[in-house]
């Protein structure tokens, strides 16, 4: 067949698309199959010890089992419809509350332990990380954990870089070198680059010092300032910061009450819902979207704390109503700001209190349960239709497409909301679920065919 362009003609800008193909693919790898915890819990480094995570579990069952002893009653708080769903949501979360309540959590030295003389702070800092390789040598930690240092100003960035120099050094030394699994360094309030490249240096000196693998120290970002998002030239920062980190940012963290506060907001109004909440979240998402930088949401700052507190004399009817109503309004609450991080994409969220943690899981629960049909449907469709393009020799370049919604059941089924039987109604062998990869499953069946 006669054509007109000749590849000589077109060569340098073919070679130029070429670049830049390389380059957005380096940039934009896609979301990975990696499990996403679906929360993290922050808390206090002064009171964290190697089995918190474990008590923590123990607290939102005995929870569950106090304010929502059945599936009924959880559904009648939450809204859930009733039944079958309901049930299951229910079973559910009691059984992940016992096997693995906490799946992630965050020792916190900003916010959530406040501003204390030196010598106290450091030895808070060697304290925690001896209860770490404790919780690693008994194996109570939760899968995925961390420690969150004070911002970089001025002001604290020699007491953040102690903080962290002390921990490490304290862990690795108490460890024999070994890091716990999915450790992550968290960086607050970040108003510029340069704070993440300094942390990144830092992070690269002490893997060199001590020994350590390359990258095997990884960092996230808060999300708590406007100059997170765009910087005093008016450009995205969130693409810069990411990139300052140079391979080591594995998450993006949302900060509700600090971002909105800085925007001018009173307090009074600041919540998950506000209007300028969720503009931020849809910003995150158009500057991270296809890096491979996990979202996650807020918190609900509403604790679900019943006003009367037990003791010697058992409690009057009227006052387990009151710490019932209470309870209920303040899991609605946090249910519905669950269900709104959900929808918008963003599949992990901050918890407070272990009170937290059982509503946490039955909207999680429930999100994944109520799609599981629809998306089984699609997916087996869309899984049929690329391995019979690869098998005619066509290419299939929405890989991206069918890798999302393979996550919808690796998240769903990590977490425990959904089985690996339920997930083998879109068609997936147990064998194609496990790779966690779109592209392997297609190529396996195109060998096959």
């Amino acid at each position: 067949m006669k054509t007109t362009l000749k590849p000589e003609r077109i060569s340098t800008a073919r070679e130029a698309l070429k670049k830049a193909n390389q380059a957005y693919a380096r940039t934009y790898p896609g979301e990975s199959s990696r499990r996403q915890p679906v929360h993290v819990v922050y808390g206090g480094a002064h009171l964290f010890k190697s089995d918190t995570a474990r008590k923590m579990g123990q607290l939102a069952l005995a929870s569950l089992r106090e304010y929502a002893p059945d599936a009924e009653t959880l559904a009648g708080c939450l809204g859930l419809p009733g039944g079958e769903l309901a049930k299951r949501v229910h079973e559910r979360v009691e059984a992940k509350l016992q096997r693995e309540a906490v799946e992630d959590f965050r020792i916190d030295f900003e916010d959530g332990y406040g501003h204390r003389p030196d010598a106290e702070e450091d030895g808070h800092a060697v304290s925690t990380a001896e209860q770490v390789a404790k919780g690693m040598a008994e194996g109570t930690l939760p899968p995925f954990i961390g420690i969150r240092i004070k911002s970089f100003t001025e002001e604290l960035f020699d007491r953040s870089a102690r903080t962290l120099d002390l921990f490490v050094t304290a862990l690795l030394e108490r460890t024999g070198n070994k890091l716990p699994d999915n450790f992550v360094v968290t960086l607050p309030k970040i108003t510029s680059p340069e704070q993440v490249t300094a942390l990144t240096r830092m992070l690269e000196v002490l893997e060199q010092e001590r020994g350590l693998p390359a990258g095997a120290l990884r960092l996230e970002l808060m999300v708590e300032t406007p100059q997170s998002i765009f910087d005093r030239e008016g450009r995205l920062a969130l693409p810069r910061l990411v990139a300052a980190a140079q391979g080591r940012c594995v998450g993006a963290h949302l900060g509700v009450y600090d971002y909105t506060a800085a925007l001018g907001i009173t307090a009074a109004y600041q919540s998950m819902t506000h209007p300028a909440s969720n503009l931020v979240r849809g910003m995150m998402q158009i500057s991270l979207a296809g890096m491979d930088v996990a979202l996650s949401d807020g918190a609900t700052n509403v604790m679900p704390v019943g006003p009367h507190k037990k003791g010697a004399s058992p409690l009057t009817e009227a006052q387990q109503k009151e710490n019932r109503e209470v309870v209920h309004r303040a899991w609605r609450l946090a249910y519905e700001h669950t269900r709104n991080s959900l929808e918008r994409g963003f599949y992990q969220g901050w918890d407070l209190h272990p009170a937290q943690i059982p509503v946490r899981y039955a909207a999680v629960y429930a999100f994944f349960l109520e799609g599981l049909g629809a998306t089984s449907a699609r997916l087996k469709s869309f899984i049929e239709k690329a391995a019979q393009a690869t098998l005619l020799g066509d290419v299939f370049d929405d890989a991206a497409t069918g890798q999302g919604l393979l996550n919808y059941f690796l998240r769903g089924i990590a977490c425990g909301a959904i089985t690996e039987e339920e997930a083998r109604a879109s068609g997936l062998t147990l064998e194609e679920l496990r790779s966690r990869s779109f592209l392997k499953i297609v190529e396996g069946r195109r060998k096959v065919a």
